[in-house]
């Protein structure tokens, strides 16, 4: 008999999706997946449109992750033009790719899957958000709002606008730092560098407190894979750097610039879902890999910062290396935050970031192919642009494209711990929806929705649905 069942609040993912579950004649789990029902089709949408407004352009794809296409399209637009921003520019850059990835891994770690992680997994859906979390415990809610805060100012700052950034052009960025906005920058930054540590040491408490309640996380929910992200000078980069592949192993397998990305990348559509999958080739062989922070954990040897490299080495130690375990994807924010207060002061403490920040531009026809770490995983854009200055093609590869396979099978793992053989609709919604908040997802990136956010788990039996779980946004 199918019923419908409604769970207010919302699912803290951004977009709209369902998860279908099908489930096999003898009770096993036949398949699972996560649907994403809508299309905005923004490769179309660039086509014809002047080059050198795609950094404005693609930062609107989404008021999540803005920075980090406004970042990628402006050094796509600087390799067609084949020439290199000054390094003030480049500074300023990666400065704004660090204020955003505080900003977005403060936010991912303490309000999207805070409530998991301070509740547990079987909590009352009424609580577990981020007001239940003021409640219990509203000094570390202070501190991280006000982190995520200062996060948001740095792009401000240098992004010239908090949720859509404008400085960031061909050629390098629009203004000159002077020494009244370094001093704001640096203050704040200082700040950071206060309370991400105090932040890190709370988040790790709370995830080895979860880990302890549910066991089956770090056995039920590992799940072996290569991994994508980039490196310069064997440490992790989050601007500058070219992409690496390691195996399940941790083996490097290739490294390569982002205008290669096409002989290692290979998109499929599937006849479900408006998201393609993206896998990796190697030696005529197709991979399942992860993007984003436990894939950046993975594949480097460090971050090149003292308490971003300690708290490496305690996540390695605890979870193995390389580190397959899903829920430490938050452990693996936690790192990357270290390294981001750090990295940033290292910025701004540096003199070359008062010089000049632009090269002048021409576009006379050719292709600018150039890639980020977005805070969900690596971003890449590539545009075909004519004699003209005229963007005749566009192609992104975003970073929750690149998961996609992950994320199915995190919903098999979850679903055959925590689902199969129980009739508790919260226990299901709750674990099915954790193991997909473990990818930070941006499905709005991704479809390349626009409405109602909801999301909506389908259990089917023999092509027959025997029930829907519903929450609304």
């Amino acid at each position: 008999m199918n019923r419908t069942i409604t769970i207010d609040p919302v699912t803290r993912i951004e977009g709209h999706a369902r998860v279908f579950l099908n489930i096999g004649d003898d009770g096993s789990l036949a398949s699972a997946g996560l649907v994403v029902n809508e299309l905005r089709g923004f490769e179309r949408i660039l086509a014809g449109m002047e080059a050198d407004r795609m950094p404005l352009i693609t930062a609107r794809i989404c008021g999540v992750c803005p920075a980090a296409h406004h970042l990628a399209a402006s050094k796509a637009l600087d390799n067609a033009a084949g020439v290199t921003a000054p390094k003030a520019a480049l500074l300023l850059r990666e400065l704004l790719c660090l204020g955003h990835l505080i900003h977005s891994h403060v936010l991912s770690i303490f309000v999207l899957e805070g409530p998991d992680l301070v509740f547990g997994l079987a909590s009352d859906p009424s609580e577990s958000n981020v007001a239940g979390i003021v409640r219990a415990n509203p000094e570390l809610a202070k501190k991280a709002l006000r982190c995520r805060s200062l996060g948001q100012k740095i792009g401000e700052l240098v992004g010239g606008r908090g949720i859509h950034p404008v400085t960031s052009v061909a050629g390098g960025v629009s203004f000159v730092l002077d020494s009244e906005k370094k001093s704001r920058l640096q203050s704040w930054i200082e700040e950071i560098n206060i309370l991400v540590p105090e932040l890190a040491v709370a988040a790790k408490e709370l995830l080895l407190r979860l880990i302890d309640a549910h066991p089956s996380l770090m056995s039920d929910w590992v799940i072996p894979s290569w991994h994508v992200g980039t490196v310069q000078d064997g440490n992790i980069a989050m601007l500058n750097g070219t992409l690496r592949a390691v195996d399940a192993t941790g083996g490097v397998t290739a490294e390569f610039p982002a205008g290669d990305y096409e002989k290692y990348m290979e998109e499929t559509v599937v006849d479900w879902s408006y998201m393609k999958e993206v896998r990796l080739l190697w030696e005529g062989t197709r991979h399942d890999y992860r993007v984003g922070p436990l894939a950046r954990v993975n594949l480097a040897e460090g971050f090149g910062t003292e308490a971003a490299d300690v708290e490496l080495a305690s996540l390695r130690k605890l979870g193995g290396d390389p580190c397959h375990a899903v829920v430490f994807q938050a452990y693996a924010r936690v790192v990357e935050i270290l390294y981001a207060a750090e990295r940033a002061l290292q910025i701004i403490t540096d003199p070359g970031i008062l010089g000049e920040t632009r090269v002048p531009v021409t576009f006379r026809g050719g292709r600018g192919v150039a890639h980020v770490e977005a805070p969900r995983g690596t971003l890449i854009h590539d545009y075909e642009i004519d004699e003209n200055g005229i963007v005749r093609s566009a192609n992104l590869i975003v970073a929750t494209q690149q998961n996609y396979v992950s994320i199915n099978r995190t919903i098999e793992k979850a679903a055959i711990s925590h689902v199969l053989g129980k009739s508790d609709d919260a226990v299901l919604l709750n674990a099915v929806e954790f193991g997909i908040r473990c990818y930070d997802p941006c499905l709005s990136c991704a479809t390349h929705a626009l409405g109602a956010m909801p999301l909506d788990i389908v259990v089917m039996r023999g092509g027959d649905i025997v029930r829907t779980v519903r929450r609304n946004r």
